[in-house]
């Protein structure tokens, strides 16, 4: 159980590291078009409506789920091996 508690957890960082940084990199390479966006401003709504949502919990519901596969996958793949030895 420990092991697959110190699997989980190294992978939920691991996977949070990997969003953060893909996101720095897609922000840092992204390049507007300021005159498309001045001229399609106009036909936008004047309002501002803010709507909660939780991604924050379903992105750490699959990572959990994600390395619960994985770690099952390991266990059963090196079983495999240590039989096969």
């Amino acid at each position: 159980m420990k092991k697959y508690l110190v699997f989980i957890v190294s992978f939920i960082v691991m996977y949070t590291v990997f969003q953060i940084l893909s996101g720095m990199f897609l922000t840092w390479i992204y390049i507007p078009d300021m005159s498309s966006a001045w001229f399609m401003s106009a036909n936008l709504s004047q309002e501002t409506v803010i709507t909660g949502s939780n991604s924050l919990g379903l992105s750490l519901l699959t990572a959990v789920l994600a390395a619960s596969v994985a770690y099952f996958i390991l266990l059963k793949f090196a079983g495999r091996r240590k039989g096969n030895n």
